[in-house]
């Protein structure tokens, strides 16, 4: 099995080729060359750091230029690194269960976004945690959502609680809760239908679904993660501010980093959101939703070695 470290590396494989050869470039001669300077501020931008975030990594790139005229390209990936730490701190967030039994995490997000793999996947970590989850399949919208959680269901050996198509999504939460208190399940992880921000109708569903699982439990749910598709960008942004506003956020998992050459929208996600990143989806296998770690992503992204990311 790779190593945390490793599957941030096979993760971000796609561009980090390309960004660690522009460092290359930009130092490649004794002198900084403007043009391969303005090559890598376009790479970046193209990677979706976004304008506040590769100006910033550009400015300090120059001010150690200025110091030191033999300045490695090596060293120069390892400021960028540095800079987008600077930037995520406080993004880095574990998941500690306490006495509450079940703890609820609801995921939520816009269609296509993979709450659903999301869901089971989560399972797997947890379980492999030594927790017990119970999945709930609360897509009763989607016709394929059912068959395709039941299918990690199996797989994963986590236990579901399902209903048939159409069903009303609070009443399945509503079971799935039962089932998970009388049977001793830790977490509870609610699947719900994705759903258009823009769609006031879909996000007051989302409402009534918070309203019902409160009867059980008061403070539940007790997490909420926005699921957002990486390969968007930073177009992902408006859709959490919306999705905030119905159903109060507590943190973010990212997917599809390893399908997209946009990586860098999570510094900009975080930066406008200052939410949490618990996890990020960097591959089609169930390990391959890993725990965020500030230093696997800045190292890995650059194409740095783990030396200088947590040895994990």
């Amino acid at each position: 099995m790779l190593s945390r470290f490793k599957k941030f590396r096979e993760g971000f494989k796609k561009h980090t080729p390309t960004l660690h050869r522009a460092f290359e470039r930009v130092f490649a001669g004794p002198y900084m060359d403007a043009a391969s300077l303005d090559a890598l501020e376009e790479l970046l931008y193209t990677a979706d750091f976004g304008v506040e975030t590769v100006e910033e990594i550009i400015s300090e790139i120059q001010r150690a230029y200025k110091s030191d005229k033999e300045i490695r390209s090596e060293s120069a990936a390892q400021i960028g690194a540095t800079v987008l730490a600077s930037i995520l701190e406080g993004s880095e967030k574990s998941v500690n269960f306490g006495a509450l039994h079940p703890e609820v995490i609801a995921l939520v997000g816009v269609n296509g976004s993979g709450k659903t793999t999301t869901a089971a996947k989560l399972g797997y970590h947890f379980k492999q945690a030594g927790h017990q989850p119970l999945l709930g399949a609360c897509d009763t919208f989607r016709a394929a959502a059912n068959e395709q959680i039941k299918h990690w269901s199996e797989t994963l050996d986590i236990e579901l609680i399902m209903s048939q198509h159409g069903a009303d999504a609070a009443a399945v939460a509503f079971d799935a809760y039962d089932a998970a208190k009388s049977r001793n399940r830790n977490p509870l992880i609610l699947d719900t239908a994705g759903r258009l921000h823009t769609k006031s109708n879909l996000m007051k569903e989302l409402e009534k679904f918070k309203r019902v699982i409160q009867k059980q439990d008061p403070s539940a749910p007790h997490h909420s993660w926005l699921v957002i598709d990486g390969s968007l960008g930073t177009n992902s942004i408006e859709q959490a501010k919306v999705f905030n506003e119905s159903f109060p956020l507590t943190g973010l998992i990212i997917t599809k980093l390893d399908g997209s050459s946009r990586g860098g929208a999570l510094v900009g996600i975080y930066r406008s959101l200052k939410l949490p990143i618990y996890f990020v989806g960097l591959g089609e296998q169930p390990d391959d939703l890993q725990t965020f770690s500030i230093a696997n992503y800045t190292q890995a992204i650059f194409g740095l070695d783990q030396t200088a990311a947590s040895h994990e």
